[in-house]
């Protein structure tokens, strides 16, 4: 067990602490990437239709073209630029407890490659393995740059990967640079806070959003990791952060939260537990020799309305989800609580020591007749 002197040790806070720091859009906008990556995954990974010889290319007649204009390469993005801000925070975060926070962030990267290599032979193509490795070679090295700088890279690996590849895995690294940029000047502490700055990045987003989906329509038999379901991939993510980040201004604002909050905070645990539950479905189904898109599709919201309950009960009684607590864990090497009522029993000891220390120094600061 690490010692009390420890730097990698992670201090106890109060929950309360906790969360006061976060950044409740976030969770938002990360349970909502999740539901969009899931109706881009479920296909490929059953491989839905492909014993039936009746495979056709994308085609707005049925929900394979709309999927492509509205889903395919929208969420992904999203899900990336989270990462690259949620390492930004964790450094921060690292960096106020350890005297060796890139160490922390380490063995946090590391360990997340450790769970993303043995889950890629389950799901070919997962984002976990190349989150790791995107993150060891670009993210950390960054922490030793000047905002500005991380700020270029990210521009310059966005347009490279569009440009070369139509965006795609490729798209990972500048994503991040992206995410950590944001952290870094101070634009994330504004995402569902700022309406007026929500309001205008909607519009800038919408208004190119739309030529270019206009663009990949004209030919979306042949979209997919192409220029033009890149470019309008990219503006649609951007514009979908900003209309959730506009509504979080709003009374909408605890429908989101209870709708997408649950899953955002487990978004770990959720996202590795859709694939058995996918790939049991396509067996149960039988959906290689399926070709009805609202048989697949209502599987996708039957797996994100079970996910939505287990993660809302799980989340009445534990502070984070199994493999977030895990990770979490193996990145400080201590053991943190787990259930709520821990936390609360840690709080209250906490209390007691304060109001103790306080009598003492009340008595002994007093008067003495």
């Amino acid at each position: 067990m690490t010692s009390p002197s420890s730097p990698e040790r992670a201090p106890a806070a109060p929950a309360s602490a906790s969360a006061r720091g976060r950044i409740a859009a976030l969770d938002v906008i990360r349970g909502a990437a999740l539901c969009g990556i899931l109706f881009v995954n479920i296909a490929p990974l059953v491989h839905f239709g492909s014993d039936t010889g009746v495979l056709q290319p994308a085609d707005l007649g049925d929900p394979s073209g709309w999927l492509q204009l509205f889903v395919q390469q929208r969420f992904f993005p999203i899900f990336s630029l989270l990462f690259g801000i949620g390492f930004a925070l964790f450094f921060n975060s690292a960096a106020r407890r350890s005297r060796r926070p890139r160490l922390v962030l380490l063995r946090r990267l590391l360990l997340l490659l450790a769970i993303g290599i043995p889950f890629e032979f389950l799901q070919s193509g997962s984002a976990l393995w190349p989150y790791a490795i995107a993150g060891l070679l670009v993210l950390l090295p960054s922490t030793w740059l000047p905002r500005w700088a991380v700020a270029v890279g990210a521009a310059v690996l966005i347009v490279a990967s569009l440009a070369l590849t139509g965006g795609g895995i490729t798209l990972i690294p500048g994503v991040f640079l992206l995410g950590a940029t944001l952290t870094r000047y101070g634009i994330v502490q504004s995402i569902g806070r700022s309406r007026g700055g929500s309001v205008v990045a909607l519009l800038a987003f919408t208004a190119a959003s739309i030529p270019l989906a206009i663009w990949q329509a004209g030919d979306i038999r042949m979209s997919g990791f192409d220029l033009a379901s890149g470019l309008a991939g990219f503006a649609m993510a951007g514009a979908y952060i900003a209309l959730l980040s506009l509504l979080m201004t709003t009374r909408a604002a605890r429908v989101l939260q209870a709708v997408f909050t649950p899953l955002g905070k487990m978004a770990l645990t959720n996202y590795v537990a859709a694939a058995p539950l996918m790939l049991a479905a396509g067996a149960l189904f039988d959906l290689p020799n399926s070709t009805s898109w609202t048989l697949l599709l209502s599987i996708v919201v039957g797996i994100l309305v079970l996910q939505w309950i287990a993660s809302t009960l799980w989340l009445r009684a534990f502070t984070q989800g199994p493999l977030e607590w895990l990770w979490r864990w193996g990145t400080w090497g201590t053991r943190g609580p787990l259930r709520r009522d821990s936390v609360r029993r840690g709080d209250m000891r906490v209390t007691e020591r304060s109001a103790e220390r306080a009598d003492t120094a009340a008595w002994t600061s007093a008067p003495r007749p």
